[in-house]
């Protein structure tokens, strides 16, 4: 199929349901954070994706060091930190809006780690998106939510080393390190929320159905169908050609959260997180310019 050659209807489709899919997963993870411990929700998670991904966890494993960083920053410390956040914070919206900056962080990762350019427009982008962040966190409705959202931004910079990591490690399959990730957050995960979280059996003997039903949505919906159509999607086209369109996963859960799960809606909060995406946006714009750029130059 052509590089430049539009996209078909089952793309868009399998684009869509990612943005829906992961727009709905924020909100199941709220759901979640609120009847059980966060870092219990976030083992169960992976431990029902772990029935899935087994099979993929097969040797070799290229590059052990490099490998035992990704699994660690991408799964026990990133979801251990979103799952807290996620049970600390009142409002959804400001969570879901600060979670994109995991985009350009990887931006100056990649940068640090790897010696990439930034860009002007990245570098304005960056700082647009944070000057957003911290208008919409410093609303007097939201200011409970700026320790949520300090954790969130943390969590930003560990999957954005972790992308940079998978990105120095050309030999690793994504599904053997989605399994192996699994494998190691599971049982840290759990034995974590058993060690530092309190009342965990009784609030999981308790949870209400509902609970359950982010759990495995987060766990087979989000972890597994929504990964499996993301890879199917890069492996047709450029990365750069898809991943704009993810930007709209924040329109999804903000509205979920207004519409159904009582976040209040103030200017600030609506001036910092659009200033927020378009940051966001104008990143992950200028590195998909510069990417299609480099190929072109080396065409030549």
């Amino acid at each position: 199929m052509p590089a430049n050659s539009p996209l078909s209807g089952l793309e868009r489709l399998a684009i869509l349901a990612i943005i829906l899919t992961w727009g709905v997963n924020n909100a199941a993870a709220k759901v979640a954070t609120e009847h059980l411990p966060p870092m219990m929700v976030g083992g169960l998670r992976f431990g029902l994706a772990l029935l899935f991904l087994f099979p993929f966890i097969k040797p070799p494993f290229p590059e052990p060091r490099k490998l035992l960083a990704i699994i660690l920053l991408s799964g026990p410390i990133h979801f251990a930190l979103v799952y807290i956040a996620f049970g600390m914070g009142q409002s959804l919206s400001p969570l879901v809006v600060a979670s994109q900056l995991w985009i350009p962080f990887t931006a100056v990762a990649a940068w640090k780690m790897l010696g990439e350019t930034m860009r002007p427009a990245a570098v304005a982008g960056l700082v647009i998106a944070f000057v957003g962040v911290a208008w919409m966190s410093l609303d007097p409705h939201g200011a409970g939510d700026l320790p949520a959202v300090a954790l969130v931004i943390l969590a930003c910079g560990c999957w954005a080393v972790a992308t940079v990591l998978v990105r120095m490690t050309p030999g690793v399959k994504p599904l053997k390190v989605q399994g192996l990730t699994a494998l190691v957050a599971t049982p840290t995960l759990i034995a974590m929320s058993f060690a530092f979280e309190p009342r965990v059996v009784e609030r999981v003997s308790s949870a209400p159905l509902i609970a359950w039903g982010a759990v495995a949505f987060a766990g087979i919906v989000s972890t597994i169908g929504a990964s499996a159509l993301l890879f199917w999607l890069v492996q047709r086209r450029e990365a750069g050609r898809v991943t704009p369109y993810f930007l709209m996963t924040p329109l999804v859960s903000c509205t979920i959260g207004i519409l159904f799960m009582g976040d209040r809606v103030t200017p600030q909060l609506l001036i910092g997180g659009a200033a927020t995406m378009v940051g966001v946006a104008l990143v992950a714009l200028t590195e998909k310019r510069a990417a299609k750029t480099a190929v072109l130059a080396e065409t030549v």
